[in-house]
């Protein structure tokens, strides 16, 4: 499990660099609201066979992330990002992908999860690219993954 999650952390950090790597695409992220959905993470073993698939069920479109066109792509939907399809390591299992739930404090948002008995992810929270915000991962007391997105920065303390 642990290195799973340690692959996922990787793929985010291959993903959230390719997300800030076009200039229409620096600063904030639309504000969906604190509590809903911000982003997501979709995993599997055959990237061609994926696009196809989501591009025929919901119509959206995929962008090449710069420096990892065969490891993931960019879901467009609507002209506006919306998550990314990546390549597993090995076997999809229940626990591969994720998804982010906008905060408005995500230090305080981290801290909680711990006293409420889950953990913080080596590495989380950090900063966007491009003043894109800041994301977090925590693991639940289950040992499932669930990423937070803040549209600001971390305070410079939390860094």
């Amino acid at each position: 499990m642990r290195s799973r999650l340690i692959a996922a952390a990787i793929a985010l950090v291959v993903t959230t660099t390719g997300l800030s790597g076009t200039p229409e695409n620096k600063g904030p992220k639309p504000d969906v609201g604190d509590g809903r959905v911000a982003w997501f993470d979709l995993t599997t073993t055959n990237l061609a066979q994926s696009k196809a698939f989501y591009a025929g069920l919901f119509g959206w479109e995929f962008t090449s992330m710069k420096g990892a066109e065969n490891l993931g792509a960019e879901i467009v939907s609507g002209g506006r990002p919306i998550g990314s399809l990546r390549v597993a390591e090995g076997k999809i299992s229940p626990y591969d992908g994720v998804v982010y739930v906008q905060v408005k404090d995500l230090p305080e948002s981290c801290a909680k999860a711990k006293e409420l008995g889950g953990t913080v992810v080596p590495g989380f929270p950090f900063d966007l690219k491009d003043d894109r915000g800041a994301i977090g991962l925590v693991v639940d007391p289950a040992g499932h993954p669930i990423g937070m997105y803040s549209r600001t920065a971390l305070p410079k303390a939390a860094k």
